[in-house]
């Protein structure tokens, strides 16, 4: 995934990656301190199961007395009952505490994201975001549950038991003191691949989720024009470089555990065939010969499961490395100081002044400028012009959506710059050309422009764009819901939820993208009236390519080539016998012959 310009990108596949984790965990250390308390007492009853193997063989078997068989079994069963309770203590509280870290890391990054700026979702793909978001949190979900858990348990067990050994043989546990250092050299040498190949495969999945994403969400585009088989051909490509990842990284994985546990029970092979001498020879009991047989068997264990878990916890490294580099993208606008506070209602003076921009992702083509003009609070004011002149542009730039090259940007007198995105956004209500709705009811999508409305507020808003007569009409009126992205909504009725979505959110700046371009005649009317009303008192600009609409405009700014090529009135600029001009006759021959 492209990331912002301003991210550097730490170490691939770095362990430290998880070191990271540690201040989501901080709040939560007493569970983790219980669970670890869990996990020693659990560990230290596997050990202790050993020393009643040794207890039975040489005190059972060798006195004969069936009485000492009922001891051990009576003691093999209080082991296990407080085995059972420190694994369920040790379960539940790692598990617990990693459903929670989870949900704190997705908040974190999802809410960090919110803040990037638009230049950032210009080189990304969103589907690979959200991959992030949910993929790479399960994965390390499974990580710091239970990776971590059964690592740390295997290894503590491991430990107690090479103690055990050299208390039990000096002689043969110094044999598998040389043996696991022969397990430690495939977890180094091919645990480094894994760690790679989990980073690869992450992303290969992320491939696929985007793919998804981006499909599914043009779907109508991509039945209207019959491109469904070159669609899944294309996904079968993404889903099957994902699966030779995953096979690949699978394969180096089965040949770590597989490495380590032919060592590790061949060294117990060996170990047996020594011992055994020693019990002939008097050396050892054979109480002694099966409890060290015990714990080189956990040794042995211990050591496939360290390798097994080794590789999860190396694929957690690659996909915390992923979310880090989320958290780590820093936002690319900044607030400059001094920071200027807006007051809750502006007037709505704008003004730009020798402004210069070009987009992030093409910094060598000037999108815009140098452009310089102002709106008076309550004007009116039109931008025309063909695709491409800079119209949605200036929309961008008075959002703060990014920050020019050169020159400023004015709300008020204050330069934009020295405004926090969010409180700027206060000021300004947007109705785009597209209009967003989401998978929600009526009177969720029309509240989003003021949360803290009442129904009544958002049944007025509606009623003021003319919106109340299709409302009414839906299965469950405003509790209706609007599918995906509006989907159960014409053009025209997503288009006035939209309308009054603005109207309700009562800002003293409009902006206005073609908003009236989805609607046929009559609704046109309704709107345009309602959006007369609407603008009464307020700083708007409009972007319009029917120029029949903004005919009555305060003012007309024509744009050309991202700048200025005339101002003036409707009449004005049709007496200059200019651009507009053209436009103007273009259009209205147009539609002349349309009638």
């Amino acid at each position: 995934m492209a990331l912002s310009p301003s991210f550097v990108a730490p170490p691939k596949g770095d362990l430290a990656h998880l070191l990271r984790l540690g201040r989501f965990l901080v709040p939560y250390r007493l569970h983790v301190a219980g669970a670890l308390a869990a996990l020693v007492v659990a560990a230290g009853s596997v050990l202790l199961l050993g020393q009643g193997v040794r207890h039975v063989v040489d005190g059972g078997f060798g006195s004969g007395d069936p009485r000492l068989l009922n001891t051990a079994l009576a003691g093999v069963v209080a082991v296990s009952i407080v085995l059972a309770c420190a694994t369920f203590a040790r379960f539940y509280l790692m598990m617990s505490v990693a459903e929670r870290i989870i949900a704190d890391l997705r908040r974190a990054v999802f809410g960090h994201v919110l803040t990037l700026s638009p230049a950032f979702f210009d080189v990304s793909r969103t589907g690979e975001i959200g991959s992030r978001v949910t993929n790479d949190s399960e994965q390390l979900r499974q990580v710091i549950g239970f990776g971590f858990s059964m690592f740390l348990r295997n290894a503590l067990m491991m430990a107690g038991a090479l103690v055990l050994l050299f208390a039990t043989s000096p002689r043969l546990a110094a044999l598998i003191v040389l043996g696991v250092p022969l397990t430690l050299v495939p977890i180094l040498v091919i645990g480094r691949s894994v760690r790679r190949l989990s980073r690869v495969n992450q992303d290969r999945v992320a491939d696929v989720s985007a793919h998804v994403d981006e499909s599914l969400h043009e779907i109508r585009t991509v039945q209207a024009y019959g491109h469904e088989d070159r669609t899944r051909g294309k996904f079968d490509q993404a889903a099957e470089a994902a699966y030779a990842a995953g096979v690949y990284r699978v394969r180096v994985k089965a040949w770590l555990i597989s490495l380590v546990m032919l060592i590790g029970f061949c060294a117990v092979g060996v170990i047996l065939w020594i011992g055994g001498h020693d019990v002939l020879a008097g050396r050892l009991t054979a109480g002694e010969l099966s409890a060290f047989v015990f714990y080189a068997a956990v040794v042995a264990s211990g050591a496939g499961t360290v390798s097994e878990v080794w590789g999860e916890i190396q694929r957690g490294a690659g996909a915390t490395e992923r979310l880090m580099e989320l958290l780590d993208t820093r936002p690319e606008l900044v607030t400059a100081a001094p920071v200027i506070t807006l007051p809750p209602r502006v007037a709505g003076t704008i003004r730009f002044d020798e402004v210069v921009f070009a987009y992030p992702g093409r910094p060598e083509t000037v999108a815009l400028g140098p452009v310089s003009f102002a709106v008076n609070p309550g004007e009116r004011v039109a931008l025309v012009g063909p695709s491409g002149a800079g119209k949605s542009t200036i929309f961008a730039l008075i959002l703060r959506f990014y920050d020019p090259v050169s020159g400023r940007i004015l709300l008020d007198g204050a330069d934009i710059r020295h405004c926090e995105p969010h409180g700027l956004r206060r000021a300004v209500a947007l109705v785009p050309q597209d209009p967003v709705i989401f998978a929600a009811g009526v009177t969720e999508n029309v509240r989003f422009g003021r949360p803290d409305s009442t129904f009544d507020m958002v049944r007025e808003a509606c009623a003021a764009a003319h919106a109340l007569e299709f409302i009414e009409r839906l299965p469950q009126g405003f509790d209706t819901d609007l599918g995906e992205r509006g989907v159960k909504l014409s053009g025209g009725q997503r288009q006035r939820i939209s309308i009054a979505r603005a109207i309700l959110a009562d800002r003293p700046v409009l902006l206005l993208d073609e908003a009236t371009s989805s609607l046929d005649a009559e609704s046109e009317r309704q709107v345009a009236q309602a959006l007369e009303r609407l603008a009464r008192g307020r700083t708007t600009l409009v972007i319009a390519h029917r120029l029949a609409t903004v005919r009555h405009a305060d003012r007309i700014i024509v744009m050309d080539r991202g700048r200025i090529h005339a101002v003036g009135t409707h009449n004005e600029l049709l007496r200059a016998d200019g651009l507009y001009a053209h436009l103007a006759r273009l259009q209205f021959i147009a539609e002349g012959e349309t009638a």
